[in-house]
């Protein structure tokens, strides 16, 4: 099947490294599953960029951070993004896929910067591009990175991989009659306070007409059948395109 995207950003928080049974970290087993979903897709000659969270690591709005200056707090959440990236690099290129990591924080012995066009020419030459370092400004959400690199590369879609299968009205682990969308409009998003993503990620890409997918990651397959356009998750979009 032909894929319906040519170029996506994929946003994975840093608790998707995690093992599910630890507080923080990284399980590198689940490391390399992620990295063969992503690889499979790839194959499909689907350009792939990624986007990682750092929560798994130190996050800057959590408690423990709480006693600390917000920039500092951010600043060492956009280093665990960057810890992440070499992770998931690492797990890709054991499995034979070229993987570039762009940090919007200088730190040249471990990845290149981030420039755009470099971006993209990585990109249409076939290389996984993961961006780290956030925004590389304080304030600003791994979510907010996202919605900014994708329209800076022009991703046709935003894929928000998460550990449910879709956007709820209400917590589904809480309430067992919370009800999941199968599309929402951006303003719906924003009026109904859904934890899809920031304020400011979701307000970017309503502006651009970037759609968003939320759905399971870790279904195996799932990746797969959301870039090739089958009904899995909820889209965010304008309601008018298809």
């Amino acid at each position: 099947m032909k894929p319906k995207y040519k170029r996506i950003l994929l946003k994975l928080s840093g608790e998707s490294l995690m093992d599910p049974a630890a507080k923080f970290g990284i399980s590198l087993p689940i490391v390399k599953k992620l990295a063969a979903e992503i690889k499979e897709v790839q194959s499909l000659g689907v350009q792939i960029a990624i986007v990682l969270g750092g929560g798994n690591i130190f996050r800057g709005l959590s408690k423990e951070a709480e006693p600390m200056d917000r920039s500092t707090a951010d600043y060492m959440g956009m280093l665990a993004t960057v810890i992440n990236s070499l992770a998931l690099q690492d797990s890709l290129e054991k499995g034979g896929t070229f993987t570039r990591v762009l940090s919007a924080i200088g730190m040249q012995q471990i990845a290149e910067p981030y420039i755009r066009r470099r971006a993209v020419r990585h990109l249409e030459k076939g290389r996984i591009v993961i961006f780290g370092g956030g925004t590389g400004n304080p304030y600003f959400s791994t979510d907010t990175a996202a919605s900014l690199r994708a329209n800076e590369i022009h991703a046709d879609v935003v894929l928000k991989g998460t550990k449910v299968d879709g956007v709820y009205d209400s917590d589904p682990h809480k309430n067992k009659k919370a009800k999941r969308f199968d599309s929402l409009s951006y303003i719906e998003v924003l009026k109904q306070n859904l934890q899809v993503m920031d304020a400011t990620a979701i307000s970017m890409c309503m502006q651009n007409n970037l759609p968003i997918i939320v759905f399971n990651m870790f279904e195996k397959g799932n990746l797969k059948k959301v870039v090739l356009g089958q009904q899995i998750g909820t889209i965010v979009y304008d309601g008018k395109h298809s």
